[in-house]
Protein backbone atom coordinates (compact mmCIF):
# COMPACT_ATOMS: atom_id res chain seq x y z
CA UNK A 1 0.00 0.00 0.00
CA UNK A 2 1.09 3.48 -0.83
CA UNK A 3 2.34 6.25 1.88
CA UNK A 4 0.18 8.79 1.89
CA UNK A 5 2.28 11.85 1.95
CA UNK A 6 1.37 15.29 2.68
CA UNK A 7 3.11 18.49 0.90
CA UNK A 8 3.83 21.17 2.38
CA UNK A 9 4.47 24.39 0.27
CA UNK A 10 5.91 28.01 1.55
CA UNK A 11 8.71 30.07 1.83
CA UNK A 12 8.99 29.40 5.65
CA UNK A 13 10.61 32.80 5.94
CA UNK A 14 11.09 31.84 8.91
CA UNK A 15 9.03 28.24 9.55
CA UNK A 16 7.10 29.16 12.92
CA UNK A 17 4.65 27.46 15.42
CA UNK A 18 1.56 27.65 13.18
CA UNK A 19 3.45 25.88 10.25
CA UNK A 20 4.61 23.15 12.86
CA UNK A 21 1.10 23.05 14.08
CA UNK A 22 -0.47 22.82 11.22
CA UNK A 23 1.77 19.86 9.89
CA UNK A 24 1.61 17.62 13.13
CA UNK A 25 -2.02 18.25 12.99
CA UNK A 26 -2.62 16.94 9.28
CA UNK A 27 -0.31 13.86 10.06
CA UNK A 28 -1.77 13.22 13.31
CA UNK A 29 -5.54 13.87 12.53
CA UNK A 30 -6.12 13.11 8.78
CA UNK A 31 -4.99 9.93 6.43
CA UNK A 32 -1.29 10.85 6.14
CA UNK A 33 1.82 8.79 7.17
CA UNK A 34 4.13 11.56 6.38
CA UNK A 35 4.02 15.70 5.77
CA UNK A 36 7.24 16.70 4.05
CA UNK A 37 7.91 20.57 3.93
CA UNK A 38 8.60 21.71 0.91
CA UNK A 39 10.85 25.08 0.54
CA UNK A 40 10.09 27.40 -2.40
CA UNK A 41 12.68 29.07 -3.69
CA UNK A 42 11.26 32.19 -5.03
CA UNK A 43 7.78 32.85 -5.18
CA UNK A 44 7.20 35.24 -8.12
CA UNK A 45 3.96 37.34 -5.78
CA UNK A 46 6.19 37.65 -2.89
CA UNK A 47 8.82 40.49 -2.34
CA UNK A 48 12.14 39.06 -2.45
CA UNK A 49 14.02 41.73 -0.86
CA UNK A 50 12.99 39.85 3.05
CA UNK A 51 13.56 36.62 1.83
CA UNK A 52 16.46 34.96 3.80
CA UNK A 53 18.93 32.97 1.11
CA UNK A 54 17.26 29.44 0.62
CA UNK A 55 20.41 27.68 2.80
CA UNK A 56 19.05 29.20 5.49
CA UNK A 57 15.31 28.92 5.03
CA UNK A 58 16.09 24.87 4.64
CA UNK A 59 18.33 24.93 7.63
CA UNK A 60 15.77 26.39 10.18
CA UNK A 61 13.24 23.82 9.07
CA UNK A 62 15.69 21.02 9.67
CA UNK A 63 16.29 22.51 13.10
CA UNK A 64 12.37 23.14 13.38
CA UNK A 65 11.95 19.26 13.01
CA UNK A 66 14.68 17.77 14.36
CA UNK A 67 14.70 14.15 14.06
CA UNK A 68 11.09 13.65 14.26
CA UNK A 69 10.32 10.53 11.61
CA UNK A 70 6.97 11.96 10.84
CA UNK A 71 8.17 15.33 8.64
CA UNK A 72 11.01 15.69 6.21
CA UNK A 73 12.42 19.05 4.69
CA UNK A 74 12.70 18.99 0.78
CA UNK A 75 14.82 21.39 -1.54
CA UNK A 76 13.48 19.39 -4.57
CA UNK A 77 12.20 23.17 -6.02
CA UNK A 78 15.38 24.60 -5.67
CA UNK A 79 16.64 22.43 -8.36
CA UNK A 80 14.11 22.84 -10.39
CA UNK A 81 13.35 25.45 -13.43
CA UNK A 82 12.10 28.84 -11.28
CA UNK A 83 9.39 30.20 -10.79
CA UNK A 84 8.66 26.71 -9.74
CA UNK A 85 4.87 25.18 -10.35
CA UNK A 86 3.29 22.71 -7.90
CA UNK A 87 2.25 20.48 -10.72
CA UNK A 88 5.91 20.47 -11.60
CA UNK A 89 7.14 19.34 -8.61
CA UNK A 90 4.01 17.17 -7.99
CA UNK A 91 4.88 15.31 -10.78
CA UNK A 92 8.88 14.95 -10.50
CA UNK A 93 8.33 13.75 -6.54
CA UNK A 94 5.48 11.28 -7.86
CA UNK A 95 7.88 10.11 -10.75
CA UNK A 96 11.01 9.55 -7.89
CA UNK A 97 8.76 7.86 -5.53
CA UNK A 98 6.19 5.56 -7.46
CA UNK A 99 5.65 4.25 -3.77
CA UNK A 100 4.14 6.88 -2.45
CA UNK A 101 0.82 8.72 -2.58
CA UNK A 102 1.25 13.04 -2.65
CA UNK A 103 -1.43 15.20 -1.05
CA UNK A 104 -1.14 19.01 -1.49
CA UNK A 105 -1.51 20.69 2.12
CA UNK A 106 -2.46 24.37 1.45
CA UNK A 107 -4.32 27.12 3.25
CA UNK A 108 -7.91 28.44 2.48
CA UNK A 109 -6.16 31.72 0.87
CA UNK A 110 -4.70 29.77 -1.77
CA UNK A 111 -8.54 29.23 -3.08
CA UNK A 112 -9.37 32.23 -4.45
CA UNK A 113 -6.58 31.99 -7.30
CA UNK A 114 -5.95 27.99 -7.28
CA UNK A 115 -8.28 28.64 -10.85
CA UNK A 116 -4.78 30.38 -12.36
CA UNK A 117 -2.64 28.18 -10.98
CA UNK A 118 -0.36 26.13 -13.51
CA UNK A 119 -2.56 22.89 -15.24
CA UNK A 120 -4.70 23.25 -12.36
CA UNK A 121 -7.23 20.98 -13.34
CA UNK A 122 -4.60 18.37 -14.05
CA UNK A 123 -3.35 18.91 -9.87
CA UNK A 124 -7.06 17.99 -8.88
CA UNK A 125 -7.50 15.00 -11.36
CA UNK A 126 -4.82 13.14 -10.21
CA UNK A 127 -4.28 14.87 -6.67
CA UNK A 128 -5.92 15.06 -3.53
CA UNK A 129 -5.85 18.56 -2.12
CA UNK A 130 -5.79 19.36 2.03
CA UNK A 131 -7.51 22.41 2.98
CA UNK A 132 -6.99 24.30 5.97
CA UNK A 133 -7.89 27.65 7.71
CA UNK A 134 -6.28 30.82 7.39
CA UNK A 135 -7.74 33.86 9.37
CA UNK A 136 -9.73 36.00 6.58
CA UNK A 137 -10.18 33.66 4.74
CA UNK A 138 -14.04 31.72 4.19
CA UNK A 139 -14.14 28.46 2.84
CA UNK A 140 -17.63 28.02 2.28
CA UNK A 141 -17.57 30.40 -0.22
CA UNK A 142 -15.68 28.05 -2.77
CA UNK A 143 -17.35 25.15 -5.25
CA UNK A 144 -16.76 22.25 -3.59
CA UNK A 145 -14.52 19.33 -5.99
CA UNK A 146 -14.46 15.64 -4.73
CA UNK A 147 -10.44 16.16 -4.60
CA UNK A 148 -10.59 18.94 -2.41
CA UNK A 149 -10.76 18.22 1.13
CA UNK A 150 -11.33 21.03 4.08
CA UNK A 151 -9.44 20.02 7.39
CA UNK A 152 -10.46 21.26 10.69
CA UNK A 153 -7.35 22.09 12.00
CA UNK A 154 -6.51 25.13 14.99
CA UNK A 155 -6.72 28.57 13.36
CA UNK A 156 -3.57 29.65 13.55
CA UNK A 157 -3.42 33.66 13.41
CA UNK A 158 0.71 34.06 13.20
CA UNK A 159 2.30 34.69 10.01
CA UNK A 160 5.70 34.78 8.97
CA UNK A 161 5.49 38.45 7.77
CA UNK A 162 4.15 39.37 11.20
CA UNK A 163 7.17 37.41 13.00
CA UNK A 164 10.01 39.38 10.75
CA UNK A 165 8.16 42.58 11.37
CA UNK A 166 8.18 42.29 15.57
CA UNK A 167 11.86 40.72 14.98
CA UNK A 168 12.57 44.04 13.03
CA UNK A 169 11.08 46.03 15.86
CA UNK A 170 12.87 44.14 18.52
CA UNK A 171 10.04 42.40 19.69
CA UNK A 172 10.92 39.14 21.40
CA UNK A 173 8.67 36.21 19.94
CA UNK A 174 10.71 33.27 21.27
CA UNK A 175 7.44 31.40 22.25
CA UNK A 176 5.96 31.84 18.20
CA UNK A 177 8.89 29.87 16.84
CA UNK A 178 10.58 26.12 17.62
CA UNK A 179 13.04 27.11 20.45
CA UNK A 180 16.01 26.22 18.14
CA UNK A 181 15.11 28.42 15.27
CA UNK A 182 14.77 31.13 17.38
CA UNK A 183 18.15 30.70 18.93
CA UNK A 184 19.36 30.24 14.90
CA UNK A 185 17.47 33.99 14.35
CA UNK A 186 19.47 35.32 17.11
CA UNK A 187 22.85 34.40 16.83
CA UNK A 188 22.66 34.69 12.94
CA UNK A 189 20.99 38.82 13.43
CA UNK A 190 18.39 37.41 10.97
CA UNK A 191 14.97 40.36 10.11
CA UNK A 192 16.98 42.71 12.62
CA UNK A 193 16.82 45.98 10.80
Amino acid sequence: MKQKTGLFFGSFNPVHTGHMIVAAYMREFTDLDQVWFVVSPQNPLKDKSSLLPDHHRLMLLKTAIENDPAFKVSDIEFKMPKPSYTIDTLTWLSEKYPERDFVLIAGTDILDSFHKWKNYQVLLEYYSVYIYSRPGFDAGKYTRHSSIKFIDAPLMEISSSFIRNAISKGKDVRYMLPPRVWEYIKEMHFYEK
